[in-house]
Order: C-alpha cells, then structure tokens, then sequence
C-alpha cells in the first residue's frame, strides 16, 4: 500500500470544506492506486474536477476524476442527476486518451435522468430571478429543476434506460409549457436516451447490493464528494447553495453506505478561497490581489469558464465543515499560489458581520514542486501549522502545484 493511503476503514471519502473548486480531483487522483472502487454520490455536471497527469489536463464533470486508473471499478450513485450526453461525451473523451471505461463503470438503477429540458428551466428560472435581484448565479446545467422533479416524485430513473419513454414525456410536455414557457422536444431527448441505452444499458444496476459485496469481500472504497460542504443545501449559505448534500452524510446516503463501515474523512480546503456565483463571503478581496490571486491559481470554472471570486482562507469556515463531516485530516491545496505575495491575511474569527483577519509574512520564494515539509519556507510552515492548531486537525497532504507528483505528505 502506498504512503498516501489512508490507514483506517474500508471505506475513505474526500469532501470539500470550502464552495467548491478546492483541487479534491487530485488528491483522489493520487489515492485511487490503492483503492478497488472509486464512488461518486451526489450532484450531477456542475461539478467539474482536473486533473493534470504528464502535462495533459483532464476535465471530469460526472465521473469521478479517480477512473483514470484503470484497475478502479467506477460507481454512480443514487444520489447523482446524470446528463446523459456529458456522461458519453466524458467516455469517448477518455476512449481517445486510450482509456475504455464501459466495461468498469456501474451506475445505480436510482439515479435520477437530467434532460435538456431540466436545463432549459433552469435558465428560465435565474432569468426570472434575474429580473428581481435574486439570481443565484447557478451554472444552468438543469441541476436544480433535476432534483426539484426528483423531491416531487416527478423524475425519471437510470432504470428506465432502454425503455420507452413517450407517455411520460407526454404528460410533462403540458406543464412544461404553462409553467415555464417551454416546449419540449420530445424527439430530442428519446434520441439521447436511445444513443445513451445502446451504450450504458449494461452498466445500470444495483449499485447498493454491489457495494456492499464489495465490502464483504474486504476491498477498498474511495468517496469522491462533488462540491463542497458550504454549498450543502442544508449546511450550506442558504438560498446560494446546490441543489444536493455535499456532506459526508449525503456521500453515505447517495450511495447507500452505512456510517459504520465509514473510515477517514479528508477534507480539502485551499490555501486561499474562492466562490462562484453569489452569496457571502467575508474574506473576499476585490481588484489586483484579486486578479492575481485569479490568474496564478487558474481561477475560471472548469464547467463554466466563469471567473471565480477570490478571497482569504477563513478558520471559521474549516471549523464549521470540520464539525458537519468529522475530519481526520486536512488536504491543503494550491500552497504555491501564495508564493508571490509579502503578506497573507487569514480570517480567524468573525465580529459583526465581517472577518477579523490575521496577517502571515510571505515567503517570496518558489514552493512549487516540494515534496517535503521541512523544505518548505518557514513562513509557508508556519500557515500550515497554525491551520491545524486553528482547527484542531492535523494537515497530512499539502498541495504544491497542478502535477499529481507535487503533493507534500505528512504522517
């Protein structure tokens, strides 16, 4: 087993601290070697994951990023929206890179089909919250309207792959008129059902009874958690949050997991912050700090292109996300982004509505590539240091630039 595995449970998961965007695709990019199942429970193409292998990135909206190795069985959960035609156009990408994943990939039975007119109410949606002042700055990849038809027992199942459809869609065409001003076209979306059913029909099935066979026969299972915990639509910064449970205990639930079997928990946050779209964020920097803290950190949506909004770690945060999913350690990422700057602020409490900040000495050095603690700067140890002391959590991964190679890791 390599160093980089964690040593408890069966079961590890890695989940987000922040809003998103915090570089969890490489660390279990960099965990998968030692894991039989790669699972991915929640959200749907929102979510985008990169990865960066022998200078070649890799974009993963709906698998998890874990599937580039090659021995991994590849779950779906329940848990998930799928978009079909991202879901192919991700195969046939990896298919061009040599990688032929049909043959390990398992979606489950119960997750729930997002089609093009999902997306189509959702663009209808933030156009009308628009109008208001209450848009929320959603991607409009129809995951909202997804989950909306799913809660009203609405929704369409991977199950039903391969099935005709017609009534169904027949009944919704209606609704989807009066209520949203759209029409459905009925033709388009059976033809991206029949094209998805020629190729995933096999790869339907139970994934519950799967995965815990797996488990009963003692092989290894990573969680790749979509999004991160400030985003939850329950624990999240309500109403700017996802349509899902970003938590540990929406993975579990997602993919049918008892919290028994869980072992550890990582949790990922940047050096620094980012967000897309609207909604709080105390810490946040406007101007050149923000422009260069965007453009050394590559901060655009890999699903949208979107410019992310940039700010400062926040302990607060990491405290919260630490009590929702119980961390065993921390994964703090992209450290080398801070290499340029004199002075790094960290807010570490918050009073009346605004962060109290803490400033840090830069390192002016370059951290990029370092793959040992003690040869980081001792400015840059000191960050770290005082993340764990803050948070009560010990940092065991430390991100130090896009290569899956440059990954500091503590015992």
């Amino acid at each position: 087993m390599s160093p980089l595995a964690p040593s408890s449970g069966s079961v590890t998961a890695v989940i987000g601290a922040q809003w998103g965007d915090e570089g969890k695709g490489k660390l279990i990019d960099l965990l998968a070697e030692d894991y039989d199942v790669v699972a991915r429970a929640c959200g749907g193409a929102n979510a985008g994951h990169t990865i960066v292998v022998g200078g070649k990135k890799h974009v993963f909206r709906l698998l998890p990023s874990g599937c580039l190795h090659t021995h991994a069985e590849i779950i779906l959960g329940a848990g998930m929206v799928i978009h079909l035609p991202t879901l192919l156009e991700e195969i046939a990408l990896l298919r061009d890179a040599g990688i032929d994943i049909v043959p390990r990939l398992r979606i489950s039975c119960e997750a729930h089909i997002l089609f093009e007119f999902h997306k189509e109410i959702d663009g209808v949606l933030e156009e009308r919250r628009s109008k208001t002042g209450t848009d929320i700055g959603t991607t409009r990849r129809g995951i909202g309207p997804a989950y909306m038809d799913k809660a009203a027992r609405m929704g369409i199942r991977m199950e039903r792959l391969g099935h005709d459809i017609s009534e169904e869609l027949r009944k919704r065409a209606h609704d989807l008129q009066t209520c949203y001003g759209i029409t459905l076209n009925a033709k388009r979306e059976l033809k991206q059902l029949h094209e998805a059913a020629a190729i995933l029909k096999d790869c339907v099935t139970d994934t519950i009874d799967l995965l815990h066979e797996h488990m009963q026969a003692g092989k290894r299972i990573l969680i790749e958690g979509a999004q991160a915990t400030l985003l939850d639509i329950d624990h999240g910064t309500y109403p700017y949050v996802t349509s899902s449970s970003t938590t540990i205990a929406g993975a579990l639930q997602g993919l049918g997991i008892p919290p028994k079997v869980l072992g550890d928990v990582i949790g990922v946050a940047k050096a620094y912050c980012t967000r897309v779209g609207a909604g709080d964020f105390l810490t946040e920097v406007q101007g050149e700090t923000a422009e260069r803290l965007r453009e050394r950190g590559g901060e655009y949506g890999s699903v949208t292109k979107r410019p992310r909004r940039c700010g400062w770690l926040h302990i607060p945060d990491l405290r919260r996300s630490a009590m929702i999913n119980g961390f065993a350690c921390w994964n703090i990422t992209k450290l080398d982004v801070l290499d340029t700057e004199t002075v790094i602020p960290v807010g570490t409490e918050e009073k009346n509505g605004k962060a109290v900040m803490k400033e840090f000495v830069g390192w002016k050095t370059a951290t990029v590539g370092i793959t040992a603690f003690d040869q980081l700067p001792k400015q840059a140890q000191e960050l770290i240091l005082f993340i764990a002391k803050e948070t009560g959590i010990p940092v065991r991964y430390i991100g130090t630039g896009q290569g899956r190679e440059e990954m500091i890791v503590r015992s």
